[in-house]
């Protein structure tokens, strides 16, 4: 099952760039000048919800192109939730929901979509777990109603608990124990959040994952799934009413529970910065790393949005400012991108990883860095890297609509964290609003001035130096 890791995932919209209304020329001195009528807000999706009496949230975006669907089911529950000494629980649950239920032997859900010509899989991350299947559009009730039966009767038999933490332990192992980058970040991100549940991995620290009981898996899958907690996102070729009737007939008979609602500590501020140093046999390019703690959608939208396109900015594409900078103009780096992930319930971040040059040190890479930061906050960024920067954005936004999955993931993932079908449907049209007043001011903000951030050094142990060979002496 793939983990969602929260590196530089922004909410999408799906819609080209609006532009304004242009006014009319005048032709007499004294005519007065026609008012710059601002172009309305307009839906991207044009997405459908309605609401199951036990409380389900389903939403539908309507694709015609093919007689397919993906369903997605959204539990608004992750490794955030989880309590000390039980990480991984959220991340092991979702395996052990491909264990069999009251209708589905183990294992058979997925083997009966492939036999149907669909995929599925799922996978889980801070703040939600998610579920999906894509398929013909005549087999929607069929997996709706192979979702619904281990969303309601979950079997999880001892033998396949215990052989799928094997699993889960082997995925760690390989996924952050044998690679020195991935446990390095894992290291960053606990100090970045000190205090906070975003501070553990989502797969779970390695003895946590040892002492969890299928109790604990049974207890988390009746406290968080149920209706209520879940949102079931459609999108493909059915309709709203067609929709209805069949998610009635599945999700509609899982009788209504009460959710509780994480509350998230507020995270320390210590004075001192926090600096770690990598250096390992297995390293070969050296790489400079830098996370800070920066506000997330649902903490300050506006700043997100700014954040969004200040992202662009920097490190959109090769003509960007820090590639071109380090990469083209100074030479100084092989690669350099930077990453906002602001599709949170709580915190955000901001990544940045620049590889330097053979010619070049970590400290010089770091140094170019900071000083295409400060350029920005001395002299701002240009109307033209603006508009081209949200251009792009609402390009690669506007592609999505072409997707079957990708509406019901964009939509799946911003109700999940608790934004509203709004947040999405008008993206495109906030994101246009953003000045380059605003994105200078983020950067000052979160970039500069933020003293919440943690860097890191990975280094490249070089090789010994051969030692002298003896010299031999001949006896005679």
């Amino acid at each position: 099952m793939k983990i969602i890791q929260l590196f530089a995932i922004s909410l999408l919209s799906l819609s080209p760039l609006m532009a304004p209304i242009a006014a009319q020329p005048s032709y007499a001195a004294a005519a007065k000048k026609e008012t710059v009528k601002e172009a309305p807000r307009q839906k991207m999706l044009g997405a459908e919800t309605f609401t199951l009496s036990n409380g389900m949230q389903v939403v539908l975006v309507r694709n015609t192109r093919a007689p397919v669907i993906t369903q997605m089911v959204w539990y608004k529950v992750g490794a955030a939730d989880e309590q000390s000494g039980k990480t991984g629980l959220a991340h092991f649950l979702e395996h052990l929901m491909f264990k069999g239920s009251d209708n589905v032997p183990p294992g058979e859900l997925s083997k009966r979509v492939r036999a149907l010509g669909g995929n599925d899989n799922a996978f889980t991350s801070q703040d939600y777990t998610a579920y999906f299947q894509s398929i013909a559009v005549q087999h929607l009730e069929t997996v709706m109603q192979m979702e619904s039966d281990r969303m309601k009767s979950l079997l999880i038999p001892a033998e396949e608990f215990e052989a799928e933490r094997q699993v889960v332990l082997e995925e760690r192992r390989q996924r952050t124990e044998n690679d020195p980058r991935s446990h390095l970040y894992e290291q960053m991100r606990y100090a970045l959040f000190p205090g906070h549940p975003y501070a553990t991995p989502v797969i779970g620290w390695e003895q946590d994952i040892k002492s969890l009981t299928r109790q604990d898996a049974l207890d988390w899958h009746k406290k968080w799934y149920n209706p209520a907690n879940a949102i079931l996102v459609v999108s493909g070729d059915v309709t709203a009413e067609a929709l209805k009737t069949v998610a009635e007939k599945t999700y509609g008979t899982i009788p209504a529970q009460k959710v509780e609602k994480t509350t998230f500590p507020p995270i320390n501020n210590f004075p001192a910065q926090t600096t770690m140093t990598l250096r390992d046999p297995r390293i070969h390019q050296p790489q400079w790393v830098r996370i800070y703690r920066v506000p997330g959608m649902i903490e300050n939208k506006a700043d997100s949005l700014a954040m969004d396109v200040a992202q662009e900015i920097l490190s959109g594409n090769p003509s960007t400012r820090l590639y071109k900078s380090l990469v083209v103009e100074q030479k100084l780096a092989t690669g350099a991108s930077l990453g906002y992930t602001g599709s949170v319930r709580d915190v955000g971040s901001l990544s940045v990883g620049i590889s330097p040059a053979d010619t070049a040190t970590l400290k010089q890479v770091e140094d170019a860095y900071l000083a295409e930061i400060k350029k920005i906050t001395e002299t701002g960024v240009t109307e033209t890297e603006l508009a081209e920067a949200k251009k792009r954005l609402q390009d690669s936004a506007a592609f999505a609509r072409d997707s079957l999955s990708g509406p019901a993931r964009i939509l799946g993932e911003a109700l999940s964290i608790g934004a509203t079908l709004d947040d999405v449907e008008y993206w495109a049209y906030d994101i246009q609003s953003v000045t380059a007043a605003q994105v200078k001011d983020v950067i000052q903000k979160y970039i500069a001035d933020n003293r919440a951030f943690v860097t890191g050094y990975i280094e490249v142990i070089p090789p010994e130096a051969p030692k002298p060979a003896t010299p031999k002496t001949e006896k005679k």
